[in-house]
């Protein structure tokens, strides 16, 4: 998630306003349950421009998640997992589209690395991919997923430009996404169960595996908020092709999953499109700065009687190279 961007414009503090800044639940005691309701009523109502701005990433949030029971009941969990990495491929080109970001060579190759990866990963479950449900459509699956990648896409990027040009913090605007997907998912309950709900009540059907699907999504959101925080893009890149390599296995073991050279190549792709992506700029400028050096010119024995030149660091902008450990520093303006 984007760090939150200082500008923004706020509503003028009238009489009884509460200001934000000394209301956040960071900044208060456990306790203070009125300064708390005040600080929500300020941020949430008062200021309902900036909440209603958040009910277009609810909106298509909710139905992405609808998207993905779509998907999953009409997809093995090994082929979804793998292809709704596409999700970073639509992800970039909405940051590029709405945020006007560029993108390195080795990011393009990555995300055209990814599709072929998916592609091929479709051609297998088109062939046959092994037996399969009788109730599975995997047409009706793979638009699910496709609609549920590009909706992600959007809203993310939608989101992180909210939170850019805002003051409001990333709490703050979870909380109001919430009472939008909330509200929204009442009403579609509503009208495609409402009969059902009054007749048999709101928890019917929630087995223990249903709670622990809710469980699991709710602390997946958690953890992916502590990766971001306390991790980078390559341990990411890293956890997301542990995951696919989990899905597979797990799909092997309770659904009979067949795996076959055709899906692992198009696995194998994606997991290696998902590293590349996630290198920072830095590490790769590096990495091919240390590939130059080692096919560079070889340097001349030193004649005997003399001392050994010093060893000096190869610079390459603001990158410094050792022998055997590339380093990435960062210049300081004035220096």
């Amino acid at each position: 998630m984007a760090a939150v961007g200082v500008g923004g414009s706020t509503a003028a503090a009238g009489p009884g306003a509460v200001s934000a800044g000394t209301l956040e639940p960071g900044t208060t005691s456990a306790g203070n349950v009125k300064h708390l309701v005040l600080f929500l009523h300020e941020a949430v109502l008062v200021q309902y421009v900036d909440t209603l701005k958040l009910a277009v990433p609810s909106l298509i949030y909710t139905l992405q998640n609808n998207l993905q029971y779509v998907a999953i009941s009409n997809l093995p969990a090994a082929t979804f997992q793998v292809t709704y990495q596409l999700k970073i491929l639509t992800t970039a080109l909405f940051s590029v589209l709405m945020l006007n970001r560029s993108l390195s060579r080795l990011q393009w190759a990555s995300l055209l690395l990814l599709f072929t990866g998916v592609a091929i990963v479709q051609a297998q479950q088109a062939g046959g991919g092994g037996p399969r449900p009788l109730d599975q459509n995997p047409g009706a699956g793979l638009a699910a997923v496709v609609a549920s990648c590009l909706s992600s896409g959007f809203a993310g990027v939608y989101f992180e430009k909210i939170l850019k040009g805002s003051s409001g913090s990333v709490w703050l605007r979870n909380l109001q996404l919430g009472l939008f997907g909330t509200a929204l998912g009442l009403v579609g309950l509503w009208w495609a169960e409402g009969t059902a709900v009054a007749r048999r009540g709101f928890f019917f059907g929630y087995t223990p595996a249903v709670w622990g699907v809710v469980l699991n999504q709710a602390f997946g959101g958690l953890l992916v908020a502590v990766v971001v925080k306390y991790a980078d893009n390559i341990l990411k890149g890293f956890a997301t092709s542990l995951s696919i390599v989990l899905s597979t296995v797990a799909s092997i073991r309770l659904f009979g999953f067949h795996l076959d050279p055709l899906f692992a190549l198009g696995a194998g792709l994606v997991i290696g499109a998902v590293y590349l992506y996630s290198l920072p700029r830095g590490a790769v400028k590096a990495i091919a700065s240390t590939s130059a050096s080692a096919s560079g010119p070889c340097i001349h024995q030193q004649p005997p009687g003399q001392p050994p030149p010093p060893q000096l660091s190869s610079h390459r902008g603001d990158l410094i190279t050792e022998p055997f450990l590339p380093k990435l520093l960062t210049k300081v303006k004035g220096s």
